[in-house]
């Protein structure tokens, strides 16, 4: 997620790593208890400590912020990462609810939080690997 030359970057705009922090965990605490995110809560680890501290390092990075997830992992290539969990619609739209609600409850600014979810949202789609009509989505 890039801004314009010169702006400040959402990192900053939303609060910096405190507010990334808090977004990435109530976004493990709304998987962890929404009925409807029990899909993608199964396949994840018991212990979400570890992909917590990944999912703020990744995301403070793709805010704005320090790049601290490619310091550690290399380049994201997040949908290589993710090419060996099934991921369809439904998963899409589980991870969607669950980080809209974060969003919901830690981006105070609604322009911003509107901004960053439809990033999130097209993101979200992109790694999508199991399509609804039987082709791969990555596929021409």
């Amino acid at each position: 997620m890039t801004e314009p030359a010169g702006e400040t970057p959402i990192f900053e705009r939303i609060g910096g790593a405190a507010t990334v922090d808090r977004l990435v965990d109530r976004f493990y605490d709304r998987m962890d208890s929404l009925p409807e995110a029990s899909g993608i809560r199964a396949m994840h680890a018991p212990d979400l400590g570890p992909v917590r501290e990944v999912l703020k390092r990744y995301l403070g990075e793709w805010l704005g912020g320090p790049p601290l997830y490619s310091a550690e992992r290399g380049h994201p290539r997040l949908r290589q990462r993710h090419l060996h969990i099934p991921i369809g619609a439904a998963e899409r739209d589980a991870w969607l609810l669950c980080m809209q609600g974060a969003l919901e409850e830690t981006v105070a600014d609604p322009q911003l939080r509107a901004g960053i979810y439809d990033a999130m949202a097209r993101l979200a789609d992109w790694m999508r690997n199991i399509p609804e009509d039987g082709r791969d989505q990555a596929a021409p």
